[in-house]
């Protein structure tokens, strides 16, 4: 099934095709004649999990988005003092190329302007068998999970006719900033800037950063946290350039952009973001990676205030029915299909904030299932905070769910998820156990022969008097009397004396028990089965209540005891077979009680 959040990514690509404000760069003759066309949108999950659409895969040169990552090879490289001295960290309200540098002491802006990121690469010495651009492509590799390489093309063409940044780096020198040869400096930022990259890998990059410097395929632990918080923290205020606060306020991630098309966007402890399509704004920025990131942290809940929690994955366990059966009492037949279908049915519990990341890793998850699996039960109760974002998204993902001939349930005591998601024909239950039950009776009904789950069992189909003859089971049903009880009525209770055996003609009653000073359903009786025969005293309390309209054939106390009178060898049978029925009865329930009620 494909996800709700790919299908939104599609939509939103699909509509900003039509955006086709802006040209390409154009002072760079090597990048000249990049095609205005392409267009790609990548989210890349702090686990790992890209989704990725359009011209993905299409290779273009990292430019200015590589200054962030230079940087932070030159923290990890001096520490943040050291830095500090020749890199400032204020907002320089400038274009990116502008000189921007303090009258006294030289020192850039910040490092995201060209005069900081010469000045940031110039801090890159060689070590370990590489030199400082071998040093610089490695980690920018690392950052992408994979081995990049270098445009000699746009390089050759940048290094011809960047005399402008040529007079940053030896202005630079001059205010002993770069404190050796400038132009080995401005020829590795040069180099820097022609690194190839794709949008998957700019978001793995990005979530490599929300992910607090630990790239999500490789495991990597790339830089130390410390440094990501100053690289995030200059690209919030510093990235985008003249255009940063109405950015901030607006969008509200940290972010670069680059000339070569590209946007690179954070959103920290959740996702990285990626957007390329060559054609420029005013300030350098792609147009349509300044649309898509916009409607992406308006539509999807992604400014920095609305989403400050850590993201992690709401999946808090999965397992399939027969993990944690409901209870109800089942002929041999109906076990045995359950046994062998009740993986199509899936439970699914949710914990924690369910906000974009969350809401992410539940709809990633239950759209990755099977097509087998034709029944989700999506356990709520343990959610602790949601927005509409995620609101929006599981609405999306059960109708999708639904579309496909498939259906959803909701277990919630209460809250806005059901309130959104249970509005039309999804069930909502208040426990597991009732879901369960639901499921499998969806699961019986589907995938068995036409009465197998019956609504009306006759006496001499119960499973309880399979070893009396017919004659016996006449014999019983003569000393028997009709019952009938409505939905919530109360059948029996703990303290009573023993009233005699019930037998479930229709209907459906459920018993229940108190737990931890909380009263819990226990086990469901439907058609063909018997409650009564083993006492209700002792232990704790156990109710007995209709859950519908419900007809039982009783063999009351006393009819017992005139049976035990006048025909004792057919109350031995009657006992020997209701024995034997309660005792595989009770094995049944001790081997589910192991594995079930996780409420």
């Amino acid at each position: 099934m494909r996800s709700p959040i790919e299908r939104y990514l599609r939509d939103l690509h699909q509509e900003l095709t039509g955006l086709t404000d802006g040209v390409p760069f154009q002072n760079i003759p090597g990048m000249a004649d990049a095609d205005p066309g392409d267009f790609a949108i990548c989210l890349a999950t702090v686990d790992g999990h890209v989704y990725e659409v359009g011209d993905s895969r299409t290779e273009f040169t990292i430019q200015s988005i590589s200054k962030p990552f230079t940087y932070g090879l030159a923290l990890e490289d001096h520490g943040l003092d050291a830095v500090d001295r020749k890199v400032d960290v204020e907002p320089s309200g400038d274009a990116f190329n502008e000189i921007s540098l303090a009258r006294d002491t030289g020192r850039p802006a910040n490092a995201m302007i060209n005069a900081g990121a010469i000045a940031a690469a110039s801090l890159i010495k060689g070590s370990g068998g590489r030199d400082g651009f071998g040093r610089i492509l490695d980690i920018h590799s690392r950052f992408a999970g994979r081995s990049l390489d270098v445009s000699e093309r746009v390089f050759a063409s940048e290094s011809a006719t960047g005399y402008r940044n040529r007079a940053l780096a030896h202005l630079l020198r001059s205010f002993d900033v770069i404190e050796d040869d400038p132009e080995r400096a401005v020829e590795n930022y040069f180099r820097q800037c022609s690194i190839l990259v794709n949008a998957r890998d700019l978001a793995l990059m990005g979530a490599t950063l929300a992910n607090g410097g630990r790239q999500p395929l490789t495991g990597e632990q790339v830089v130390d946290l410390e440094t990501v918080q100053r690289m995030l923290s200059v690209m919030l205020t510093c990235g985008m350039y003249d255009d940063a606060g109405a950015w901030t306020s607006a969008v509200g991630l940290p972010a670069k952009s680059g000339v070569g098309g590209g946007l690179m966007a954070v959103l920290p402890g959740q996702l990285g973001i990626s957007v390329y399509s060559p054609a420029l704004d005013r300030h350098g920025s792609s147009v349509r990676g300044i649309a898509a990131a916009r409607r992406l942290s308006a539509e999807m809940g992604l400014h920095f205030v609305k989403a400050a929690r850590i993201g992690r994955s709401a999946i808090r366990a999965h397992y399939p029915i027969t993990d944690a059966p409901s209870g109800v009492r089942r002929g041999q037949e109906a076990a045995d299909l359950l046994t062998e279908q009740g993986h199509r049915a899936q439970l699914v519990e949710l914990h924690g904030d369910l906000l974009f990341a969350g809401a992410e890793s539940v709809v990633r998850h239950v759209s990755s299932l099977p097509d087998e699996v034709e029944i989700v039960l999506l356990d709520v109760r343990k959610v602790d905070e949601v927005n509409d974002v995620a609101l929006n998204l599981m609405e999306e993902l059960r109708r999708t769910f639904e579309v496909d001939g498939r259906r959803m349930a909701v277990i919630d005591d209460a809250g806005r998820i059901s309130e959104v998601l249970c509005a039309g024909r999804t069930p909502l239950f208040p426990g597991s156990t009732e879901a369960i039950e639901w499921a499998e009776e969806r699961l019986l009904r589907r995938h068995g022969r036409p009465g197998l789950v019956p609504r009306t069992v006759a006496l001499p189909d119960f499973a309880a008097l399979v070893p009396l003859s017919a004659e016996q089971i006449a014999a019983l049903e003569e000393r028997m009397e009709d019952r009938e009880y409505d939905d919530g009525d109360l059948i029996r209770r703990s303290g009573q004396k023993f009233g005699g055996i019930y037998f479930i003609v229709s209907g459906r009653v459920a018993t229940s028990t108190v737990r931890d000073g909380h009263r819990v359903r226990y086990t469901t009786l439907g058609p063909g089965m018997t409650f009564g025969e083993i006492a209700l005293g002792g232990g704790a309390p156990v109710r007995v209540r209709a859950e519908e309209k419900v007809r039982v054939r009783l063999l009351s106390a006393d009819a017992i005891e005139r049976l035990e009178r006048d025909e004792p060898e057919l109350a031995l049978a009657l006992w020997k077979a209701v024995a034997v029925d309660a005792y595989t009865r009770v094995e049944q329930n001790l081997q589910e009680v192991a594995v079930r009620d996780r409420d």
